[in-house]
């Protein structure tokens, strides 16, 4: 093993999981070619690709909505459904790829309605 190899392997047995789960997700959103969330700007279509951190329903007297955390390892986006209190799959530790228009509510990044894919597992 190179020194290199050597170096990577230690630091891999020593980082924090959630810094190695970051790197992960980071290296499979770019295999996908989906735009890292750190790199999304207000009001463009975007692509993403990432993890769901968090799914939750959350009723509304005017209008009920269906919001899930994705996480790539460079940031999070909100993908908030309309009118839906549960789609199949959407769940948490799900990898799922999502592509809307970015917007920002209460200084979160935010994606109504979004299209997706359910992704296989990221390894």
């Amino acid at each position: 093993m190179g020194g290199q190899g050597l170096k990577g392997l230690l630091r891999r047995l020593t980082a924090p999981e959630e810094e190695l789960e970051a790197e992960d997700l980071q290296r499979a959103c770019e295999q996908t070619g989906a735009t890292p969330v750190g790199n999304c700007s207000r009001g463009r279509p975007v692509t993403v690709s990432g993890r769901l951190r968090s799914v939750q329903y959350c009723p509304r007297s005017n209008l009920p909505t269906l919001e899930a955390e994705l996480f790539d390892g460079t940031g999070t986006v909100l993908l908030v459904w309309l009118g839906r209190r549960s789609i199949v799959g959407i769940e948490p530790g799900r990898p799922i790829r999502a592509s809307g228009r970015l917007s920002v509510r209460d200084e979160r990044k935010v994606i109504y309605n979004p299209e997706y894919e359910l992704e296989p597992a990221i390894k």
